[in-house]
């Protein structure tokens, strides 16, 4: 199992600059070419690589600058995979969230092209020696859960399993290898998928779609074992599961039991980035599951909120953790990024320092690194 850059990491967004959302609407309305709107975004990534340097991270993202979904912009350059942009709706208490974008498959899944390679560049030509680029993508069981066995061509897959998950894993394959080619070393996928059959209400919807709850969790571990399998040897291949992260809101909640034995003791990847920033996550004893050689990283830290937390608090609940993980499987991380879309939470830009500068002062106390 390969090893992450440091007992202390996160997961990859962070708020965007003004000028950044501004350059991006002259763009939608034609104002600006693609690529004077790609200039301005190098310029914001060059700074916030540096402000992860400065910070003292090691692993170093390009904060999601290019994308306006954490999800859609990925998914949607895949051969085969057609998207619906989602909107943001007002509930009856006056609160917003964000309706889920429709995601279907309409043809064969394939790599058309390579998705993230020139992003990828761009980050590691910005990043100094001994930082690690990260790059982030979606988890490609956000190709199933949201719209089941309706939301995928019966013409171009008449059965799901292989085909369809044989064909999603190749796509995948295809696209780290060309990371890989290119010198990427660490790749997280982002799921919110195992996090939702956490949440009850989450899982009758599952049923209501034909699937069962206590199958997925299974069926997605073998699926992102397809995955892992084509990944080249030398790659860290780590998951983050999010409960929602839109404007500071959740879509769910619940204890991890449901998905745990799925997740830390049959899925191969390296590490596993969970949320643990409030009692929506439940209690520890799920990483009772956790298979030697694998790390989980402690999402102790909210991004969805300001306030800081207290150093001894975020102590005390590692040692919690520990009691069924063993500590050297652990790291620290904040719960999720800032800004798992364009529009950002509901924090300040120097939160976003306080609360990695936290991260990385208690990982040290603790581990030593």
């Amino acid at each position: 199992m390969m090893q992450l850059p440091a007992r202390y990491d996160h997961v990859g967004s962070f708020l965007r600059p003004k000028y950044l959302l501004e350059a991006r609407e002259q763009k939608a309305r034609g104002e600006i070419t693609p690529e004077q709107l790609r200039v301005v975004e190098d310029k914001a990534i060059t700074e916030i690589v540096q402000f992860q340097q400065d910070v003292g991270l090691k692993s170093i993202t390009d904060g999601e600058f290019r994308r306006t979904y954490f999800h859609i912009d990925f998914l949607e350059q895949l051969g085969g995979v057609k998207t619906d942009i989602p909107v943001t709706v007002k509930k009856a208490d006056g609160t917003e969230e964000l309706a889920p974008p429709v995601i279907r498959v309409i043809d064969k899944v394939r790599h058309a092209k390579n998705i993230q390679l020139a992003d990828f560049e761009y980050l590691k030509s910005q990043i100094a020696p001994g930082m690690t680029p990260k790059v982030t993508i979606p988890s490609p069981t956000m190709l199933h859960f949201r719209g089941g066995r309706a939301g995928i061509s019966k013409v171009a897959y008449p059965e799901l399993d292989p085909d369809f998950y044989d064909d999603v894993a190749k796509a995948y394959g295809d696209e780290l290898q060309s990371l890989y080619d290119a010198g990427c070393r660490y790749v997280q996928m982002d799921d919110t998928n195992l996090a939702y059959l956490c949440d009850e209400k989450m899982r009758e919807a599952a049923r209501q779609r034909g699937d069962d709850p206590n199958e997925l969790p299974h069926r997605y571990a073998g699926f992102i074992n397809k995955v892992v399998a084509r990944k080249p040897a030398g790659m860290l291949l780590a998951m983050h599961l999010c409960r929602g992260n839109f404007k500071s809101t959740h879509a769910a909640a619940g204890n991890y039991e449901p998905v745990a034995e799925a997740l830390l003791s049959e899925m191969n990847l390296d590490a596993f980035f969970l949320e643990y920033d409030d009692d929506r996550s439940g209690d520890f004893r799920p990483l009772r599951f956790l298979k030697p050689g694998k790390t989980v990283v402690l999402g102790l830290v909210t991004t969805k909120f300001g306030q800081l937390e207290s150093k001894d608090d975020l102590k005390r609940r590692i040692a919690e953790a520990a009691q069924y993980a063993p500590l050297e499987q652990l790291a620290l991380s904040p719960q999720c990024g800032f800004s798992s879309t364009v529009h950002g939470n509901n924090i300040a830009v120097e939160d976003q320092r306080r609360k990695l500068a936290l991260v990385i002062e208690t990982a040290r106390e603790v581990w030593g690194d």
